[in-house]
This record gives structure tokens, C-alpha cells and sequence, in this order.
């Protein structure tokens, strides 16, 4: 195994693939490590149907900052990963629409060192996208072929990613689009609303107007970890079975806690107080047709992932 000149990031040892993480201590990052560790039973709840321990490289943002293309370049060159898998962005929404120059500096131009160092090694890349590529307008989900029409920075940002990946590495290439993440890790949604309900007993106010496809990492991480292995080329969507809404998905959370799910009220988007500056998607549902055309497993229902995760969580109170 190569040694880092500067030793960025820590390295699991397990006589597998050389495998380098970005945002390896996000809420996937941590995740796609425990696949890579073998702590997660080979197969997953995804149907990763191997025994997927690595030899990891796990790098953040505190370890190696994407946007600079020598800092990228040298630690490619001593770690000669055979498979990367791009998990670091800068996923605040509204910090993006704020800073636009910061998210394309990082998602984009950050996605494209990545691309050309991976293309150096020889390496496969995949590339994690999201939901907010598109405009939000179909009446029905997207497909990986639909058109792209994103209308926030933080999603215009993420298809430039999709854009320097694909054009770079090409068939080396593979991009996921997921949506509406949660995992025991970090900060997201199921912690927001479990952490809104145990400080005070008033109503909870969600969205009920848009609707999207949740995704927990737990299922999502050994599908990533699947098709890098497979090195499968092209866009893949990967979200949890089933859709909601924020109100549904707010409720839902409360009931598998053992909470008042009535507690949760519904109003619509332009009721938001103050109101969010990023636009968001009024449709973020994904149809994972790729990966179903191809043969792959399903992730479960995100209502059964939804209660396995409220369930860790709890138990680590």
C-alpha cells in the first residue's frame, strides 16, 4: 500500500481494494466506512452482495480541502486508491445560495480535481449528486435520462460536479443522485424534528407541498459501495422505496418515536417564516430506474429504514 507524503487522513488497513473517501465524517462518510470495514454484514439491506472490507483512505474537509488541486493531486499520487468514492460538498442549501463563489468552489471545481486525480491512478470514481438538480416541476418521478434543470445555487453547483465527473473520467464514471438524507450520523431532518418535539409541546409546523423520496444512509451507503466495486459507468438514482412529504415524513418520525404525531401541522412553502433563500424542489422524488433496469436490489421502504434509524438513535441517548 502507498504511503501519503503528509499522512492526510486516516487510514483502515484490511487487505482489500484501496479505497479513498471524501467527507468521510459526514453522515455518509461514516457509513460508507463501516461497509468498508466489514462492519456492516456483506449484502447490506441493499444487496451488495460481497464481502466489501478495504483498505481506506477516509478524508474531510480538516484533512483535505478539494478545492485545491495540488493538495488533491499529492495525495492521489501517495495513496493510489483503485476506487474513490466522492462524498465531500458543501450540502447547506441556503449557505450556498449565499456564497455562490464557496459552492462551486467546492462542489464543482472541488468535483473537478477530484475527477482528474482519480483519472491519474487509474481509479473509478463515484460521484454523490442529489435531487436538487432538477426543477421540481414533473408531475411524476424523474428518471436518471430526464433533463436537469436546477434552480438553486447549492443544485446548479452539484450538476457542474455531475458535469466535470462525467466529462473527466467518463466510463471510469459513476454519479448517484439520492435525496432527502438521514443517518444515525450528523446533522438531518429525523434529528431536526425528534429534536423539535422533545423541546416544548407546541405545534410543529412542516411543509405539505413538497414531496420527495427519503433516504437513510445505512441503505444507501452499501449500494455506493456496490457500484464502485462493479465500477457500473453512468447516473444512477438511489433513494429509499416510497415518497411523502416534510408534514408526512415530520409525523412519521414523531409515531416511530412514540410521539404525538398530531402535534404536526401542515402549511405550504410560501408560509415558511422567515422564509428559506434557497428555492427548493416542489417534486424531489427519484425513480431508480437504473438501478431496477439493471437488476439491482431495491433499498427498503423509508418508513422501515425511518424506524431502524429512530431506534439507534434512541438507543444511544
Amino acid at each position: 500500500m502507498g504511503h501519503l507524503p503528509a499522512q492526510r487522513g486516516s487510514v483502515d488497513v484490511s487487505g482489500g481494494p484501496r479505497v479513498l473517501v471524501t467527507g468521510g465524517d459526514g453522515q455518509l462518510g461514516r457509513d460508507l466506512r463501516d461497509v468498508l470495514a466489514g462492519r456492516v454484514p456483506a449484502g447490506g439491506r441493499a444487496g451488495a452482495a460481497r464481502d466489501c472490507r478495504a483498505d481506506v483512505l477516509s478524508t474531510d474537509v480538516d484533512t483535505l480541502d478539494v478545492a485545491d488541486r495540488a493538495a488533491v493531486g499529492e495525495v492521489f499520487e501517495g495513496f493510489r486508491p483503485e476506487v474513490v468514492l466522492h462524498a465531500g460538498a458543501l450540502t447547506a442549501v441556503d449557505a450556498c445560495e449565499a456564497d455562490p463563489d464557496r459552492a462551486f468552489g467546492v462542489n464543482a471545481l472541488g468535483t473537478r480535481n477530484v475527477a482528474e486525480a482519480a483519472v491519474r491512478v487509474g481509479a473509478h470514481l463515484v460521484y454523490v449528486s442529489t435531487d436538487y438538480v432538477f426543477d421540481g416541476k414533473l408531475s411524476r418521478p424523474y428518471v436518471e435520462w430526464d433533463r436537469t434543470g436546477p434552480q438553486s445555487v447549492y443544485g446548479r453547483s452539484k450538476l457542474g460536479g455531475e458535469n466535470e465527473a462525467l466529462s473527466l473520467g467518463g466510463a471510469s464514471t459513476t454519479v448517484v443522485r439520492t435525496a432527502w438524507v438521514s443517518g444515525a450520523h450528523g446533522a438531518n431532518m429525523t434529528k431536526t424534528v425528534l429534536r423539535l418535539a422533545t423541546g416544548g409541546d407546541g405545534p410543529l409546523r412542516f411543509v405539505d407541498d413538497q414531496v420527495g423520496t427519503p433516504t437513510f444512509t445505512a441503505d444507501l451507503a452499501p449500494v455506493l459501495v456496490d457500484l464502485a466495486l462493479d465500477r457500473c459507468p453512468g447516473v444512477f438514482h438511489a433513494t429509499n422505496q416510497g415518497e411523502t412529504t416534510w408534514f408526512g415524513f415530520a409525523r412519521a418520525v414523531l409515531a416511530s418515536a412514540g410521539l404525538d404525531a398530531d402535534r404536526v401541522e401542515p402549511i405550504a412553502t410560501d408560509q415558511l417564516d422567515p422564509p428559506r433563500p434557497a428555492p427548493r424542489p416542489a417534486n424531489s422524488r427519484l425513480d431508480n430506474a437504473a438501478l431496477r433496469l439493471s437488476g439491482r436490489a431495491a433499498l427498503p421502504d423509508w418508513t422501515d429504514a425511518l424506524d431502524r434509524l429512530v431506534g439507534a438513535l434512541a438507543a444511544v441517548r
